[in-house]
């Protein structure tokens, strides 16, 4: 009977590390705005930008890593009630989309190699390192930087609406370091309680 009470234990214990080994932590969202985003009615039209950020550290043409990261920011956007434009509409909307990727070495240095597109949307600076996770095996492990950041333009003038950027940092070999999975949970997190309080900092679970 013990016997079988401690395999039970320890076969719950593996499950419960498995799902921590897959599941993302917690991102880190902060958001600026002006009063426009609250008056948007369900409806109005976005157009995502399919070009990076000009002079953007990391800056590169528009990968399938970019794509997913793009679809998870669509779905959200559809998800507040707003639609996509279609390629001849006019859109008073344009949605930038940044993603950026950065790997830190096991001594918690930032690797000189980053994969990204598009860049800062201007009021947060550059990139901030979270650390090195702590492996229960012995050892650090070789954690990655995720972070989404994403821009709302007025469309006519160029004017800055509503920006944001959601951070995180997983394992390297997790599969939260997906493409389709970091990007679905850094999107969600983005838009949460849109438009969100302004210049506030929140941890999203």
């Amino acid at each position: 009977m013990t016997r079988q009470i401690s395999v039970a234990l320890l076969c719950a214990a593996a499950l419960a590390l498995g799902g921590c080994a897959t599941a993302v932590p917690p991102v880190e969202v902060t958001r600026f705005h002006t009063s426009a985003p609250a008056g948007w009615a369900p409806g109005t039209r976005y157009a995502i930008a399919t070009a990076p950020l000009d002079g953007a550290p990391g800056s590169a043409m528009p990968s399938l890593e970019w794509n997913s990261y793009r679809a998870a920011v669509d779905q959200q956007l559809q998800r507040l009630g707003l639609v996509a434009a279609g390629s001849n509409e006019r859109a008073p909307l344009l949605v930038r989309v940044s993603f950026d990727r950065n790997e830190q070495l096991p001594e918690g240095r930032r690797s000189p190699v980053s994969v990204g597109v598009g860049g800062s949307t201007g009021s947060y600076g550059s990139g901030v390192g979270l650390g090195v996770g702590i492996n229960l095996g012995g050892g650090p492990k070789r954690m990655a930087d995720l972070q989404l950041s994403v821009r709302i333009d007025d469309a006519a003038s160029g004017q800055a609406l509503w920006e944001g950027r959601a951070l995180t940092a997983v394992p390297v070999k997790a599969p939260a370091n997906q493409p389709s999975l970091a990007a679905a949970k850094l999107a969600e997190a983005l838009f949460k309680d849109f438009p969100g309080e302004s210049g506030r900092t929140i941890s999203v679970p």
